[in-house]
């Protein structure tokens, strides 16, 4: 067998093996989702009250679908938030043997922040839904129509609101890993930055009535995210070029 054979072999069995490891840790987190997924299931009960509790109204049911469906959707989002620090450290070991010792520590923090953040904008979305967006338009009702809900509906138009804040919330930890990796720079996110500003109040206006107090109100937080992002990228960014910076030193020497 000839040196290039060989490579070619060795090459394919590193990949045959890396596939094998993705789709081992794919599984594990698969098994950690639907377990996630059960115990969410159990507390359905305690996670709608949770919701419906600063109501005054009951919401209500048009069919036997909708039963189930508040079940599966509930448990649904347990383990969805639940079993993001999974698969992140899932992708973390997966690359960590190519991450130098501090990289690897670095990138490790990643973890709890990336679930904390998708939390906290969870928390956020619904305490706008709570507290700004459901008082401001039962308040156009004004005694006109007769208030009733469905658990469909209600339940829609609540994860309409705040799940894309979940996701918004993640903004730094992107622009942190995009930056690390070489993809994205501070300065390109600066001269970015009026388009950005855009976007986010785009976003506001679409997960928000057509109240413009409640757009900016929203958009706000939003444009604080990509601010911070752009201070964490920053960070990150240095500390890139000041280890190129010695190793191109060790390098020279």
């Amino acid at each position: 067998m000839s040196e290039e054979q060989q490579f070619d072999q060795e090459k394919e069995m590193n990949l045959t093996g890396h596939l094998s490891e993705l789709r081992n840790r794919l599984i594990v987190t698969a098994v950690f989702f639907f377990l996630f997924f059960i115990l969410g299931f159990i507390f359905v009960e305690d996670i709608y009250w949770f919701f419906v509790n600063d109501f005054d109204f009951k919401l209500t049911v048009i069919s036997p679908g909708e039963i189930i469906w508040l079940h599966f959707t509930m448990a649904g989002l347990v383990a969805i938030a639940a079993t993001i620090p999974i698969l992140a450290f899932q992708v973390w070991s997966f690359i960590k043997p190519g991450l130098t010792p501090n990289e690897r520590k670095a990138s490790l923090a990643y973890i709890p922040a990336i679930f904390l953040l998708f939390l906290g904008g969870m928390v956020f979305g619904y305490f706008m839904f709570v507290k700004l967006i459901m008082p401001f338009l039962l308040s156009l009702n004004n005694g006109m129509f007769n208030e009733m809900f469905t658990v469909d509906k209600y339940f829609k138009f609540l994860l309409r609101i705040t799940f894309p804040f979940a996701l918004l919330f993640e903004i730094p930890m992107i622009a942190m890993f995009l930056t690390s990796l070489g993809i994205l720079t501070p300065d390109f996110m600066r001269r970015t930055r009026k388009y950005a500003y855009l976007i986010l109040i785009i976003i506001g206006t679409i997960v928000t009535p057509p109240d413009f107090i409640l757009q900016i109100v929203v958009a706000i937080p939003l444009i604080i995210l990509y601010e911070i992002s752009i201070y964490l990228a920053a960070i990150v960014y240095r500390k890139k070029l000041r280890k190129h910076k010695e190793y191109m030193e060790q390098d020279s020497i």
